[in-house]
């Protein structure tokens, strides 16, 4: 449903974008010749040049942004989504702009003024839409321009999309109850009425939202649904139930006008591999540089008080199963696995050195694992890798454990940081494993880096 509110708020940002826009173009030019910033090689262009074309860049601005869906506005517009339409409007005004100056051969076209109204067209533009949006949270939080809206389905993904809705009052969603052919129900939002009802809801209790959240095994009543909504103008939402099935977030796609949902699909492709390759790369080399009379000291304590090699290196499987050899100081008597064969350790393991156990305890046998990383056998977060006798075993009993191997393997990860680590449940290594998975981001991979130097070399199953 289009309502005013929506439609006053896309004027308002197209106001804020031409605004800053004006203010970004003129800034520009007085930080460029007026500032003392830059070396003036040229003679400075007139003031009322640069006014001359304020005109065509607001109507170039208003286009570039509109062409790239800026003033289509939804509640449930994401904040990336919101960054990259901004950072796409900006470059392509930016192209327009250049490309209007040398067909028109304007008075006016200082390359470093137009680099500098790129950078801070992006940038006021951003602010002031953060701005907006931060106020009009705040106004529905206090109970302004709320929608109503009802959930289809009282099962386990209705009950999910309730709390999710609950915990988002910034959306402006007011949750008026479900609707469902069930009658009764244990929650302290009632059924409304069966699905037939609902026509008659939606113009009743001017229902501007449904939240399609019905089970897999009862996908034909969506079809219901669709008919039932067609001569009204509710907004629909369907919250499919897949996560179990698929086990990584869902991708949508076109297919010569099909809708193509791909449901075994990992967020970490294209510019993602990337940023995290960079991170890595970057993160490991310097901690390598910083510590390295630290790990010259293990190396040394390794070597004096057992006899064997000072490293230790075991077959993983990482990316897509591949099997690697990962690096860990030796902490095991040379002939550990002659007797036993392949064994995880166990707490009282009589197979360790005496500072093998301490490195064990305190996690300080893994930091071999960087040069891994600057190989890029592995990433410094990301599931923990194992052996492959173990996911062959693993992998038959564990529904969709195969998944954590659709990203690099970690030093340590979302699961460790969260207590999951050593003899503890695989079950719940592998939820941990999936959420990370699914939720990655540069951000994410901080934080965890963060926790692990507080939760993650010392833990009582680290042993």
């Amino acid at each position: 449903m289009v309502r005013s509110i929506s439609q006053s708020l896309g004027l308002v940002f197209l106001v804020l974008d031409l605004l800053f826009t004006a203010v970004a173009w003129i800034s520009a030019y007085f930080i460029r010749f007026h500032t003392g910033w830059f070396e003036l090689i040229q003679e400075v262009p007139s003031l009322s040049d640069c006014l001359a074309d304020i005109p065509v860049v607001l109507l170039l601005a208003a286009i570039s942004f509109s062409w790239t869906g800026q003033y289509r506005i939804t509640r449930l517009r994401r904040f990336r989504e919101e960054l990259w339409g901004i950072l796409q409007g900006s470059m392509l005004l930016l192209l327009l702009v250049l490309a209007t100056i040398f067909l028109t051969r304007s008075r006016y076209e200082p390359r470093m003024a137009l680099a500098l109204f790129g950078i801070l067209e992006t940038c006021l533009v951003f602010f002031a839409r953060r701005t907006a949006w931060s106020t009009l949270r705040r106004l529905r939080q206090a109970g302004f321009d709320l929608s109503g809206c009802v959930i289809i389905g009282t099962g386990r993904e209705g009950r999910n999309t309730l709390r999710a809705l609950m915990k988002s009052k910034w959306l402006g969603l007011n949750v008026l109850g479900f609707v469902d052919d069930q009658t009764s129900f244990n929650s302290d939002l009632p059924i409304l009425g069966a699905i037939t009802d609902l026509p008659r809801l939606v113009k009743e209790k001017q229902i501007e939202q449904v939240f399609i959240a019905l089970p897999l095994r009862r996908f034909a009543e969506v079809r219901q649904v669709f008919d039932l909504l067609s001569d009204t103008l509710a907004e629909v939402h369907l919250i499919p139930d897949l996560p179990g099935l698929s086990g990584l977030s869902i991708q949508t796609t076109s297919l010569h006008g099909m809708t193509v949902l791909g449901l075994r699909e990992s967020p970490h492709h294209g510019i993602n591999v990337l940023t995290k390759r960079v991170m890595d790369f970057a993160i490991a080399s310097v901690v390598i540089v910083l510590f390295s009379p630290f790990l010259a000291l293990i190396a040394l304590l390794v070597k004096v008080t057992s006899k064997g090699p000072i490293f230790y290196w075991q077959d993983r499987c990482g990316l897509n199963g591949k099997v690697f050899a990962m690096y860990k100081f030796r902490s095991m008597r040379m002939d550990a696995e002659n007797s036993s064969g392949a064994v995880w350790a166990q707490k009282e393991d009589s197979r360790k050195t005496w500072f093998g156990s301490f490195m064990r305890r305190t996690s300080l046998d893994e930091l071999p694992q960087l040069f891994n990383v600057i190989k890029g056998d592995m990433s410094l977060v990301g599931p923990r890798p194992e052996r492959p006798i173990f996911i062959k075993k693993f992998s038959r009993s564990i529904p969709n454990y195969m998944i954590r191997h659709s990203v690099k393997v970690g030093i340590t990860g979302w699961a460790q940081v969260n207590g999951w680590r050593g003899n503890t449940s695989l079950r719940k290594r592998l939820q941990y494993d999936l959420y990370y998975i699914t939720h990655w981001t540069p951000w994410l991979d901080l934080r965890i880096l963060f926790l692990t130097a507080f939760r993650g070399f010392i833990h009582k199953n680290a042993y």
